[in-house]
């Protein structure tokens, strides 16, 4: 059996597959080669309905399907072979009221992400698509930079550039097997030999699973069955008609070639494909058609476009598409694994493939793509999120859901009551409306006694708001208990610890046993890859805290950049500790009340730990917080959690104690101005930048990690920084809205809510310095424009009075 050695060794002949082999030779790099087990496109791609739209919920998202564009367009002028690729625009009916909202909501997305979109009228939808019934419409969204191209075509087109710089495309290879060697895929088995590569690539679309099991992991990515229909001839040439959705029929639409029509859709109730494994080779094959599943779908295409009533169908396609654990892409290096990067669950692969394709390649090259990708990134990702039990029953709700209207903050109903808090059943007695966080159930807001515990949602006055202004009062006025026990919580421990916190971390470290520290992880460039709060517990002990969402990346992010020496270790124990947050100016009085150690201001002072008792639980009191009042973070061994709860809950009693939930926090934590990592801060922007350059120490410890970038910024000034906004208006606002000065976009609200203390919408956005000496500034909001003022934050308790008091 040969041995044969390369440099990037790619898992899958489909478009994702082919474009990082083509944005891997255009980078110079040799030593590309892909193995595809049948021929290429033979998966999901050669079946795919083949449109391609750009606007996403995230704005790197967004711009990375904006590259796909322009390398579309790049490669049509250069390719010798043509992959009829249509840059004919997008057309989105609005077919009620609600559905205009979301339709302006997005348009102001776009207009932040730097994406072309129009609101237009249901006369003008009809110019654009003449086969319309425009009755009853009451609008519609036109973004005239997208399209629809030739699958198949268009990845044979990027295989025969990839070709031409230098990847080696071969085909007929099935990998079988994998060797693993201390954190590195050593070995690649083939039928035809074995494989040596310094990275291995998985883009294997739906096989990604069943290769992954080979080597220990549950891949998050699956397939489900989506069936498109061929009508018969409608007209002579239609292919310069815009590709059509009407989410609230469910359905799209795609010019196709000799007059027809390509019509599909998301209904609810599909199967899921490969569940129990995928049959045989699976090269190039169809599903049996089910139009009985299909036929609702139809029906409401013969509204949309009555014409299709009257022609007959050519041809019905069922085939698997790609599919994953939220329904987005995963993308990234594996947890674990030191050489695996991730490329799979492409749902929208051919609108994708080029970006997706040249963020990989940079990831692979240069450590990290040019973009922050995290609602992309694998290590979103928890362990239950690739089990059968999970990921197929929500990818089969999400499909649902692809058109249907969800309303801001909307949860799934699938795979719930996984990750449980010893106070949940406690707390759902008493109202908790609970939303879900890998995994978790964490109560949102309370309803109150005689109220369903369901959620009140609506896009511009959903009801929920009232209860959780009542909470957010409880908090700056009296007493409350949040579960917080969804935390993900590290211990690193061992003689190294230190050192590799001062490499990591850009505060100094170095404090004594019981000091708090609220810090950042940042890369190379200063960019902040975490937000993390340490509790050194003692000389080689410490105590990391994150959010529940992101302990897998930053837990993975330590690891990759502990030493080698085997000094330090970190140890994940989120499931030990049960977290109650005590806060509000009257928390002191009631864990007085409850504990058996000193709890004044002298003793256990602001950023400190303390081991003390509450009722007959020993626990770990943290005098820090997330929502700008004094309190406790208590973090409770999980057996002891429901005896605290009680004892606080009792105690508090005669304080008018409350129970609180997380759409509180938001609203209180932006009152005072701390920042949410994936949105305020990410990989993109500094801790200076953000205006954390207090938590910069560059004269108390010496070299860590992006010290260069950050000293620079400190002593030369930064371009743009992150900036406060209120508007005296009770905005609707969810994040992502357009910032304007002068009619020109300047910024998006990277955060939006309602300060209920200071009766003011508050914004933050970062700003170029340029612009921040000007007076005007406006905020669009599903649509409509607004005046809002730059102000210089926190708006709450600036001099942190009442959080250390």
């Amino acid at each position: 059996m040969t041995v044969t050695a390369c440099k990037h060794l790619i898992i899958g002949g489909g478009i994702i597959g082919c474009s990082i082999a083509y944005h891997l030779t255009r980078r110079g790099e040799t030593g590309v080669v892909l193995l595809e087990k049948s021929a290429l496109t033979e998966g999901a791609t050669w079946h795919a309905a083949g449109l391609v739209g750009q606007l996403r919920s995230s704005r790197n998202t967004t711009r990375m399907l904006k590259k796909s564009v322009e390398m579309y367009d790049r490669l049509q002028a250069e390719a010798e072979m043509g992959f009829d690729w249509r840059k004919v625009g997008s057309l989105r009916l609005a077919a009620t009221p609600d559905r205009l909202l979301e339709a302006k909501r997005l348009a102001t997305m776009a207009r932040s992400f730097d994406l072309e979109m129009h609101i237009i009228s249901h006369a003008e939808a009809k110019a654009l698509f003449p086969f319309i019934d425009e009755r009853g419409l009451e609008g519609a969204a036109f973004i005239p930079s997208d399209g629809y191209v030739d699958p198949a075509s268009l990845c044979q087109a990027i295989a025969s550039a990839a070709r031409k710089q230098g990847a080696d495309l071969r085909q007929g290879i099935q990998v079988q097997d994998f060797t693993v060697a201390q954190g590195r895929i050593t070995e690649v088995l083939t039928a035809e030999g074995t494989w040596q590569a310094e990275n291995v690539i998985l883009a294997a679309g739906m096989w990604s699973r069943e290769l992954g099991a080979k080597l220990g992991i549950r891949v998050p990515a699956c397939a489900v069955e989506h069936q498109y229909i061929v009508t018969e001839p409608i007209a002579d040439d239609i292919r310069d008609l815009p590709t059509l959705r009407d989410p609230e029929r469910l359905v799209y639409y795609k010019p196709d070639a000799g007059g027809r029509l390509v019509i599909g859709g998301y209904e609810d109730d599909t199967l899921p494909f490969g569940d129990q494994g995928i049959p045989g080779a699976f090269a190039r094959q169809l599903l049996p058609d089910n139009l009985d599943r299909f036929m609702p779908l139809a029906e409401l295409a013969g509204q949309v476009t009555p014409v299709v009533n009257q022609v007959g169908v050519r041809q019905v396609i069922n085939g698997p598409i790609p599919y994953s654990a939220d329904g987005d892409f995963v993308m990234g290096w594996c947890p674990g694994f030191e050489n695996l990067m991730m490329a799979t669950g492409f749902l929208y692969g051919i609108a994708a493939g080029g970006g997706a394709g040249e963020m990989i390649a940079e990831w692979i090259t240069e450590g990290s793509p040019s973009l922050d990708l995290w609602p992309l990134d694998v290590r979103r990702f928890g362990p239950h999120h690739g089990t059968r039990a999970f990921m197929y029953p929500r990818a089969v709700e999400h499909y649902a859901y692809h058109y249907k209207k969800r309303y801001p903050g909307q949860e799934f109903d699938s795979a719930r009551s996984l990750r449980l808090s010893p106070l949940y059943e406690r707390l759902k007695a008493q109202g908790a409306v609970y939303g879900s966080k890998n995994g978790w159930e964490r109560p949102l807001w309370f309803a109150p006694e005689g109220m369903p515990a369901e959620d009140q949602l609506d896009f511009l006055r959903p009801g929920w708001k009232t209860y959780g202004a009542a909470e957010h009062k409880a908090v700056r006025d009296g007493v409350a208990l949040i579960d917080q026990s969804s935390f993900s919580k590290f211990e690193l421990i061992g003689p190294g610890a230190l050192a590799a916190l001062q490499d990591m971390a850009v505060s100094n470290m170095d404090k004594p046993a019981g000091s708090v520290i609220y810090t950042q992880l940042c890369n190379d460039r200063g960019g902040t890859e975490a937000d993390v709060t340490v509790t050194r517990l003692a000389e080689d002990r410490f105590y990391v805290v994150t959010g529940a969402g992101f302990g897998v990346h930053d837990g993975d992010w330590i690891r990759r950049h502990l030493p080698d020496d085997g000094r330090a270790h970190l140890v994940e124990v989120t499931s030990a500790y049960a977290v109650i947050n005590l806060c509000g100016p009257q928390a002191r009085d009631v864990l007085a009340a409850v504990c058996e150690g000193d709890v004044s201001n002298r003793a256990m002072p602001f950023a400190t730990a303390k081991e003390i008792v509450v009722g007959a639980a020993p626990l770990r009191a943290i005098r820090i917080g997330y929502v700008g009042e004094l309190g406790w973070e208590l973090h409770i061994p999980t057996e002891f959690a429901l005896h605290v709860y009680d004892a606080l809950w009792d105690a508090g009693q005669a304080h008018g104690i409350r129970n609180v939930g997380y759409r509180a926090i938001d609203s209180l934590r932006v009152e005072k101005g701390y920042l949410y990592w994936s949105a305020d801060i990410t990989p993109d922007y500094t801790p200076v930048e953000a205006g954390l350059g207090a938590r910069v120490h560059l004269k108390s410890k010496g070299a860590f990690r992006g010290r260069a970038a950050l000293e620079r910024q400190k002593y030369e000034g930064v371009t743009r920084s992150l900036c406060t906004f209120v508007c005296d208006e009770a905005l609707p606002v969810y994040g992502g809205e357009t910032i304007l000065s002068d009619g020109e976009v300047v910024s998006l609200a990277s955060t939006a809510n309602y300060g209920h203390t200071v009766g003011k919408t508050i914004l933050y956005g970062y700003l170029p310095l340029a612009k921040q000496d000007n007076t005007a500034f406006e905020l669009e909001v599903f649509g409509a424009r607004h005046g809002i003022t730059r102000v210089e934050g926190p708006l709450y308790d600036p001099q942190n009075q009442r959080l250390k008091a």
